[in-house]
């Protein structure tokens, strides 16, 4: 009994682009990035109203959802540190807001510190700082 098989052909695979984040619609303010007990604070600082109400109600409807903070240079991502590992909350301040994440884990407590790390060093060489809240851009700096 023969059996036929038929050929075997390659589907060429596309490349696609990884995301580009466009800081041009986002409210600009002053990030600083530290450091604390459990993890680190993302803390932006707007100079206007109009600014600090946007990115208040940016963060009041993102509240609880998955934080990243993306550090970009050129319009390309150089780095995203994606905030899995813990909790973030988001707190209001009068000139914007600080969003803290934590975790009680130590190991998790030195990832994000990594990431704290890491993001101050590529904004010292020049990238925009971009914290987003799932996914959807909240400030840049």
């Amino acid at each position: 009994m023969a059996t036929a098989t038929a050929p075997v052909t390659q589907t060429p695979v596309s490349v696609v682009p990884a995301a580009q984040i466009n800081c041009l619609t986002v409210p600009k303010c002053k990030i600083t990035l530290e450091k604390c007990a459990g993890g680190m604070k993302m803390i932006c600082k707007c100079d206007d109203e109009v600014t600090c109400n946007m990115i208040q109600a940016l963060c009041a409807q993102s509240a609880g959802c998955l934080c990243s903070v993306c550090c970009v240079q050129n319009g390309s991502c150089v780095c995203c540190c994606n905030m899995t590992m813990c909790k973030c909350t988001c707190e209001m301040t009068a000139d914007g807001c600080c969003i803290t994440c934590t975790s009680g884990d130590a190991e998790c407590c030195k990832m994000i510190q990594a990431c704290c790390d890491q993001c101050c060093a590529l904004m010292a060489c020049g990238c925009t700082c971009c914290i987003c809240l799932n996914g959807m851009p909240v400030c840049c700096c």
